[in-house]
């Protein structure tokens, strides 16, 4: 015995091994895949964005944004009444969703038994899941049929669009809330119902208005549902009156575009454009409200 180190690696570490270079191979093949997988996803996204942009950029000015529609035949005018018509039925939609959403999310974080929460998760994945479509005739069987088209029917099909997406973001938002501040307030001698109040509520706003954000791109340009509750209207001017159809985008781009006229297929690109622009807005801020809304978790 020398007592002399031996050099190189142990000869059981079988490095450089006809399986180390085929896992080696197989990682570098998955990573590429992967990465081509990611960069296809952004380019479709750009192709159609690019092509929505470049079809409809030649309609969209601020007459297009500020004025009502002219009858078939003549040329300009603008959607200015669906704008307004998508802002209510939006706006309506989200009061009645968020509520509602808010309080089951924190029923089955906070409050319901770990099987009873389970089962209104199941059922909230069920309803996200169900295609908007049916959505739209259940409300049309509901408040529709036997009455006529109405805005708020309009707004209870998108509201319940926007109730499990809604729900679901709040229930994960709440599920990270820090434990030792709610057993520092259990601590304190406070009611449950108070810390999810004072507490939990202000520290999760950010992530809370992140799913409502979310909810409300979603629901901004769907369109099935309110083919069935709120698409036949004559009217071409700006109506806020909820007991009759309001016009809105996403119907507006659906009339422009089964239209002969170029120029009505130009404004539906126009206006597709639109929503684009409010999407992207939507998804931004709730982007932001995102991160702040982790740190300030984190911290």
């Amino acid at each position: 015995m020398s007592g002399k180190p031996i050099d190189g690696p142990p000869p059981l570490l079988l490095t450089g091994t006809p399986g180390e270079r085929r896992r080696r191979l197989v990682d570098k093949l998955m990573t590429l895949l992967a990465r081509l997988a990611a960069w296809l996803a952004v380019a479709v996204l750009a192709i159609v964005v690019g092509s929505v942009f470049v079809k409809g950029i030649g309609a969209f000015n601020l007459d297009f944004l500020t004025k009502n529609p002219v009858p078939f035949g003549q040329t300009g005018g603008g959607i200015a009444d669906s704008i307004v018509g998508t802002a209510i039925l939006v706006a309506l939609a989200t009061v009645m969703a968020v509520p509602i959403g808010f309080l089951i999310a924190i029923y089955t974080s906070e409050f319901a038994r770990p099987s009873v929460a389970n089962t209104v998760r199941f059922a909230l994945d069920i309803l996200n899941g169900i295609p908007t479509i049916v959505i739209g005739i259940f409300v049309f069987g509901v408040l529709v049929a036997g009455h006529t088209q109405s805005g708020f029917a309009g707004a209870v099909a998108l509201a319940i669009v926007m109730l499990p997406l809604t729900a679901r973001s709040a229930h994960e938002v709440l599920t990270l809330f820090p434990s030792s501040l709610r057993e520092a307030g259990l601590a304190l001698g406070l009611k449950r119902w108070r810390i999810v109040l004072r507490i939990m509520l202000p520290t999760a706003a950010g992530g809370l208005i992140t799913g409502v954000v979310l909810g409300i791109a979603r629901i901004a340009g769907e369109t099935a549902p309110l083919l069935f509750t709120t698409s036949i209207f004559s009217n071409f001017g700006i109506t806020t009156n909820v007991s009759q159809a309001l016009p809105n985008i996403p119907v507006t781009i659906f009339t422009l575009s089964e239209s002969p006229s170029p120029a009505d297929h130009e404004q539906a690109w126009a206006a597709a454009l639109l929503l684009i622009l409010m999407v992207l807005i939507l998804s931004v801020v709730a982007r932001t409200f995102h991160e702040r809304s982790r740190n300030r978790l984190r911290g």
